[in-house]
C-alpha cells in the first residue's frame, strides 16, 4: 500500500473513532484551549517549516487536532446552526479533496457540474418553482447566496447598474432580525447600509404585513425606490418564520422583488408535518437555502434559487476571454451566475447526502429535530422560573431562567464539557438558546440540561 492510501486509511479510521466517541458522549462536546498552547501542542511552526509529515506522523498528530474540535455529532452539541454531516457528505469532501475539479466551467468538472444542475432542479421543485423556467446555483454559504440573489434583484430593476454604477435612490426593505449578510450585501452592492429601511416587526421580530405600506411610504419619503424586500423563514435568533404568503401578496401588488432568506427554514419543505411553515415561499422572486444546516451536508453548501431563470443570468454581466469562449462547446458553464469561478463540487455534497439518506430520510430527520425541540419547550415550560418567549417553529428554542446569570450559566456548561448551548437577545433581553441538530440528541440530553438548570443558582447580573 502506497503512502497516499495508507495516510487516507489512517485518517478515515481516526475520524470514524472520533464520530463514535462523540455520538456515545464519551468525549467533551467542545474544547476551548489557549491558542498559543494549542499551537505548541500541534507543533504548528515545526510542521510548517520542516514538513515531512507522513502516515505514521499523521496517526500521532490527528488525534491531538481532533481533541481540540467541537464534536458536532455529540448529543450535547446544541449551539449553532451547523449541520452534522451524513456519511455521504463527508465522503464528498474526501472525493473533492482528491479530484479538485473547479466545476463552474464544464470542461473542468463535468461530473460535478451535472450533479449541481440536477440537484438545483430538485431544490427548485421543492420550493415550488418551475425547474424549466427558474434557475439556481450553489454557493459557498448563505452570505454569498444572499448577495447573489440581491444582485439579481438589482439587475432586474436597474439593468445598467453593472456598467454604469448604482443610482443613489435604491433601497432595501428588511426586518431588524435579517441576517447580518443582508446589510453587508447592501454595502457591497453600492447601496450603502443607510439604504436599508427597517420593516415594522412584532415583539418576536417577525415582519408585520399590515405595516408594510408604512415602510413603503418611508421609502418614498426618503426619495428612494424599493429594490427588494427581504423576508425571513427561520430567523437566526429564534427560528421563527415571517408570513411569506401575506408579504408575497403585498410585493406582487406593488411590483417589489421578494427575497426569502430561508437559509435555515427551507429544509422544512421536506417534512410533511412542517412544510406549512413555508406557505407562500413560491411567491418569492428569489430564495436561498443552506444545505449545510438541516440537510446533513458539510459546509459550505447554499443554494440561490430564482423563479425566473433570466433574472439570475442578468446578475453578472462580465466577460473574460480566457474563460468565456465565442464558440459553443459540450455541456454548460455556471460562470455567468456566480461570483466564484474556482468552485468546489458543492452538488456532490448534497447529492451524496440525499443518496445516503434519501429525500424521505432527510424529511424525517427534520421532523424529528423539530418535534424534539417542541418536547423540550414543553419540559421547560413546566419548570419554575423558566420563560420561553414563543412556541418553537423549528429546531431553535430560546429560554430565560430567573435568578441566574444567563451567560455565566452557559460558561459553566462549556467548562463542564457535556452540553454546548448558545445565547442571544430578543427585545434587548438576554436569553439562552439551543439548536437541536445532532441526530443523537434525545430526551436524556434534555433531562441533563434541565437538571443542570435546577442545580444552578448564580446571582443574576443580566
Amino acid at each position: 500500500m502506497d503512502d497516499y492510501a495508507l495516510a487516507a486509511r489512517v485518517a478515515v479510521d481516526l475520524l470514524a473513532e472520533h464520530v463514535k466517541e462523540a455520538r456515545d458522549g464519551l468525549a467533551p462536546v467542545t474544547a476551548q484551549p489557549d491558542p498559543d498552547a494549542l499551537a505548541s501542542e500541534l507543533e504548528v511552526e515545526r510542521w510548517i517549516r520542516e514538513g515531512g509529515m507522513d502516515a505514521a506522523a499523521l496517526a500521532k498528530w490527528l488525534p491531538r487536532y481532533l481533541d481540540a474540535t467541537v464534536r458536532l455529532h455529540h448529543p450535547g452539541s446544541m449551539v449553532h446552526q451547523v449541520g452534522v454531516p451524513s456519511t455521504g457528505a463527508a465522503l464528498a469532501d474526501l472525493i473533492h479533496g482528491v479530484t479538485n475539479n473547479p466545476m463552474a466551467k464544464y470542461e473542468m468538472g463535468a461530473a460535478g457540474a451535472t450533479l449541481e444542475r440536477d440537484v438545483v432542479r430538485w431544490l427548485l421543485e421543492q420550493v415550488g418553482f418551475d425547474p424549466d423556467a427558474g434557475a439556481g446555483v450553489l454557493t459557498h454559504g448563505g452570505s454569498l447566496a444572499n448577495l447573489t440573489a440581491l444582485l439579481a434583484a438589482r439587475a432586474r430593476l436597474v439593468p445598467d447598474a453593472w456598467r454604469q454604477g448604482v443610482p443613489p435612490d435604491l433601497a432595501l426593505l428588511a426586518p431588524p432580525s435579517a441576517h447580518y449578510s443582508i446589510r453587508r450585501a447592501a454595502a457591497i452592492l453600492g447601496l450603502g447600509e443607510d439604504a436599508v429601511i427597517e420593516l415594522d416587526v412584532d415583539e418576536l421580530e417577525r415582519i408585520r404585513p399590515d405595516q408594510l405600506g408604512r415602510a413603503l411610504e418611508r421609502c418614498a419619503a426618503a426619495g428612494r425606490r424599493a429594490m427588494a424586500l427581504v423576508a425571513v423563514a427561520g430567523a437566526t435568533s429564534t427560528g421563527l418564520h415571517d408570513d411569506l404568503r401575506a408579504i408575497g401578496a403585498f410585493c406582487a401588488e406593488h411590483g417589489i422583488w421578494l427575497h426569502a432568506d430561508a437559509a435555515h427554514g427551507a429544509s422544512a419543505l421536506l417534512s410533511d408535518r412542517h412544510r406549512h411553515l413555508l406557505d407562500g415561499v413560491e411567491l418569492a422572486d428569489s430564495v436561498i437555502w443552506d444545505a449545510h444546516k438541516m440537510l446533513r451536508t458539510s459546509g459550505l453548501c447554499a443554494a440561490v434559487l430564482v423563479r425566473r431563470g433570466a433574472d439570475l443570468a442578468g446578475a453578472f454581466r462580465q466577460r473574460g476571454d480566457y474563460l468565456f469562449y465565442e464558440s459553443e462547446s459540450i455541456g454548460f458553464d455556471l460562470l455567468d451566475r456566480t461570483i466564484e469561478s474556482t468552485k468546489t463540487t458543492l452538488g456532490l455534497k448534497l447529492f451524496l447526502s440525499l443518496a445516503w439518506a434519501r429525500e424521505r430520510g432527510l424529511g424525517d430527520y427534520v421532523t424529528s429535530r423539530y418535534e424534539l425541540t417542541r418536547r423540550f419547550y414543553d419540559m421547560l415550560s413546566r419548570e419554575p422560573g423558566v420563560t420561553c418567549p414563543y412556541l418553537p417553529e423549528s429546531n431553535i428554542l430560546c429560554f430565560r431562567v430567573a435568578g441566574i446569570d444567563q451567560l455565566a450559566f452557559r460558561d459553566r456548561l462549556l467548562a463542564d464539557g457535556r452540553l454546548h448551548i448558545g445565547s442571544t437577545t430578543i427585545g434587548g433581553e438576554r436569553y439562552l438558546r439551543l439548536v437541536v441538530t445532532a441526530p443523537d440528541t434525545d430526551e436524556a440530553t434534555l433531562n441533563e440540561l434541565v437538571l443542570a438548570l435546577r442545580a444552578s443558582r448564580v446571582p443574576a447580573t443580566v
